[in-house]
């Protein structure tokens, strides 16, 4: 099979469509055909030599994708050979073929292509389990979400105005801003020429945020909160080693989680395996219905996964940047 692999640590130049052998089915595993992965921040990560590929991971890039079941391993049921699915990967979908474990394996949604299917299974994953599962925003509550305009972002307004929350955003653009009020957002900041902590102060605080920024917003995301305001961070674009006045978090009866997807185990109370079920049962029906779409911004051929990494560097994209198989 031909996949994307990294010559050397660096830029996206150094990213290489080359050929890999074809990954097989082992004990609980499907083999699918890829016919799209999508461009997350840690791949950019990984690409630089700042993310280490989890134990067992594959070390092709791509954390979700869809396609079609080429191959059933031993053990696994309900899937067979020819179902359209999209999967929560931790790692490989830059390629033409992937292993994944049948349990992070999600029906492509009534409704969306298979193509665009692959826009969905990290963000859906990333926003479920850490805006409800632990943080568990509920009806009435403001979420603030740094970087409304991204793939997370544009997910997690639409799963929380769904919940009956109202959702206060960040970005860096009057477009983005305006595209993520069309998806229901109450709120909007420009982080460029506002102080996103007195707009969300002046609204009452933040009972959740939800954070891509790491070190550079913690102070500010404690000050932004509410009474009994929980705080998850799922992303260090601001670096990795902040200060957190401990005063002022006691003071909000805070809390701040910090919640990694790719290194979960597949099984266990709090594995992948429960977190696609999860989505699965709460967020697929609203994707079907029509409520809760994928937001793509681009699309380009898997050979070109360079291109896409430029384009998430530059910030310039709304939604997510897809690589399609011919």
């Amino acid at each position: 099979m031909r996949a994307i692999t990294i010559d050397s640590p660096g830029g996206p130049e150094k990213l290489v469509w080359g050929e890999l052998p074809d990954p097989t089915a082992g004990p609980g595993e499907v083999v699918l055909d890829v016919v799209a992965s999508a461009v997350n921040r840690a791949d950019l990560l990984q690409r630089e030599g700042n993310y280490p590929v989890p134990a067992g991971a594959s070390e092709v890039l791509g954390l979700e994708c869809s396609g079609i079941v080429a191959e059933v391993g031993p053990g696994v049921e309900g899937w067979q050979v020819g179902d359209e699915v999209c999967a929560l990967l931790a790692g490989g979908g830059y390629a033409e073929k992937v292993a994944v474990p049948a349990a992070q394996l999600l029906p492509r949604p009534a409704g969306v292509e298979l193509a665009s299917a692959a826009a969905l299974p990290e963000v859906a994953c990333t926003v479920w389990s850490n805006v409800f599962l632990r943080a568990g925003l509920t009806r009435g509550e403001l979420l603030l979400v740094h970087g409304g305009g991204s793939g997370i972002g544009t997910m997690a307004i639409q799963l929380a105005k769904r919940a009956g929350a109202r959702v206060a955003t960040t970005a860096g653009s009057a477009e983005k801003l305006a595209f993520c009020r069309e998806l229901g957002a109450d709120i909007t900041i420009n982080y460029r020429d506002e102080d996103f902590v007195e707009v969300v102060k002046a609204a009452g605080g933040a009972d959740v945020v939800l954070d891509n920024m790491g070190a550079a917003y913690l102070a500010r995301n404690v000050d932004a909160l509410a009474p009994d305001g929980r705080i998850t961070i799922i992303g260090m674009q601001g670096g990795v080693k902040g200060e957190l006045n401990i005063g002022a978090l006691l003071a909000k009866r805070g809390s701040v989680h910090a919640m990694g997807l790719r290194g979960r185990p597949v099984e266990g109370p709090n594995g992948k395996a429960a977190i696609v079920a999860a989505v699965r049962a709460h967020v697929w029906p609203d994707v079907e219905a029509g409520r809760v779409r994928p937001v793509v911004h681009t699309r380009l051929p898997m050979a070109r996964a360079g291109d896409g990494h430029r384009i998430l560097e530059e910030s310039s994209h709304t939604g997510k940047v897809l690589l399609v198989n011919d």
